[in-house]
């Protein structure tokens, strides 16, 4: 469509270039009966959509793209358009026919099988600061490591946040459902976004101003900067591989396709850094493996294949990066492996679907301990990192997506994403291991992810609703102190807990 670059508004052109765009209102003359679904994809949407759906000015339409979006919802995009974007309206132009028809096809799997090489990645590179004609030193009067970056959802935007006094600092439009959390240079200066139809974005927190993009892949899980700053290693689900960027402008270095020791290809199921190994781990989704890749002196990022006892969907750290606690298919639970010596070591209790990649770990007695929340099941499962052993479980009043804590907050707060009460969040008393408190910030609307400011004073909790908010508590008297109203914000990124991979936080 003509203006869709906006099926959820994200866009693959720099921030600058929008409104630059010619914004052709579509003809009223509508569609024949008879045409197909195809035909109309190709008369309204590829000029922005691209040719077999892959994207252009508009994000990629294939259904690894809008996995998140439910076909009701890209019904009603394309029916209603969306306010302030450049998606307009259909319903003068498509019947409800002809739009169900649409979006049966956006939904189906190209039937050219989609493809991303070297020469498209690097022909879709933009400069769009030049970085060493900017100040090196924050040019906002805030902490910089004391920054929020917040992923407004609904409308497809990002709010830098003084987390200090929680003014906005910026907002600016991000490119299309921005997925697996930004991630932070080692100095805090540039934060970098993974899109899920493949765009990596690199913006300057010091001049608030975006750096550069590259579109990676078509289909993205996330990405990791190596702890010296200068590299960038992105995972795709489509194409299956990973591929390495420079973290100065993200030109291209090279790609690795994820293909198993025997043969097998591969999806990329997560990526992280773990900085005291000076290496990138990451896991892989249809073979048994776990690959770790140097990035110290001159790396050649030949993967140092693991052989895992069941497949990779997510993992987490201990917190001294030695072994990898990580979800298993098979055994219904969890499995550590040991990065030292290559091997799996037992399968750990955990029933249900546990979210290990939003589990996080404390001192309790003076022994560490791992929580870990669960998408199918209403409960918190607590292990023992020394023993690998189930402490408790401890009942929720729903299944739940993120968890959080702070060093200085004697709460680890997890909320209750799938379930029916999806309104409340549940601080855990971290020494007793009960709920302490239970939360409605806004009842009747999903509230979930917390995020700390760098000294833990205040917690910072979001309602993901079109109507929702921000809300700012006192991580202590847990009064609320400010309510910022938000489209749909979902995650929340505090530099100097990123950076420094502060205990309670996502890695």
């Amino acid at each position: 469509m003509q203006l869709m670059p906006a099926l959820l508004l994200a866009a693959a052109l720099p921030v600058a270039t929008y409104v630059a765009l010619d914004l052709a209102i579509p003809h009223a003359a509508a569609a024949t009966p008879s045409t197909s679904s195809q035909a109309l994809y190709e008369q309204h949407c590829q000029a922005c959509h691209g040719v077999n759906r892959l994207g252009g000015a508009g994000p990629a339409l294939l259904p690894e793209s809008l996995s998140r979006i439910k076909p009701a919802e890209a019904h009603a995009v394309i029916r209603d358009g969306r306010p302030a974007s450049q998606m307009a309206a259909y319903s003068g132009v498509l019947d409800e026919s002809q739009i169900a028809g649409l979006v049966d096809y956006l939904y189906q799997p190209s039937a050219v099988p989609p493809t991303w090489s070297d020469a498209d990645i690097r022909a879709s590179h933009r400069i769009i600061e030049d970085v060493s004609a900017l100040p090196s030193t924050p040019q906002h009067g805030a902490d910089p490591l004391n920054l929020f970056v917040v992923v407004e959802a609904g409308n497809h935007h990002v709010r830098v946040l003084d987390g200090d006094n929680f003014a906005e600092l910026a907002n600016f439009q991000s490119h299309f459902a921005l997925h697996g959390g930004p991630k932070f240079s080692p100095d805090g200066r540039f934060v970098y976004f993974a899109s899920r139809d493949g765009w990596i974005s690199v913006y300057d927190l010091h001049n608030l101003r975006m750096v550069a993009e590259v579109r990676a892949g078509l289909n993205t899980r996330n990405l990791a900067v190596s702890n010296d700053g200068r590299w960038v290693l992105v995972g795709n689900y489509l194409p299956g591989n990973l591929v390495l960027l420079d973290a100065r402008d993200l030109s291209l270095v090279k790609h690795i396709p994820a293909v198993g020791a025997d043969g097998t290809p591969s999806r990329v199921s997560a990526v992280y850094t773990a900085p005291p190994r000076d290496s990138f781990v990451v896991a892989l989704k249809d073979v048994k493996e776990a690959w770790e890749l140097s990035y110290a002196g001159e790396p050649d990022f030949q993967p140092r294949r693991i052989e895992a006892a069941d497949f990779l969907d997510d993992f987490s750290f201990t917190p001294d990066y030695r072994h990898l606690l990580a979800t298993s298919r098979a055994a219904h639970g969890g499995q550590v492996i040991d990065l030292d010596t290559g091997k799996a070591v037992t399968d750990i209790p955990l029933p249900g679907m546990p979210h290990l990649g939003s589990g996080i770990y404390w001192k309790r007695d003076g022994q560490w301990v791992f929580a870990t929340p669960n998408v199918s099941k209403g409960l918190i499962s607590v292990l023992d990192l020394q023993s690998w052993k189930l402490i408790k479980e401890i009942p929720t009043e729903g299944p739940g997506f993120f968890m959080r804590s702070q060093q200085n907050s004697p709460y680890a707060w997890t909320d209750v994403f799938f379930g029916p009460n999806n309104d409340a969040v549940h601080l855990i008393d971290k020494q007793t291991l009960e709920v302490a408190h239970t939360l409605r910030p806004m009842p009747g609307k999903n509230a979930a992810h917390v995020e700390f400011t760098n000294d833990g004073r205040y917690a910072l909790l979001s309602v993901w609703d079109t109507d929702g908010a921000l809300i700012v508590y006192d991580a202590n008297t847990l009064e609320e102190v400010k309510r910022i109203p938000m489209n749909k914000p979902s995650g929340k990124y505090n530099v100097g807990n990123k950076i420094e991979f502060a205990e309670g936080t996502s890695h």
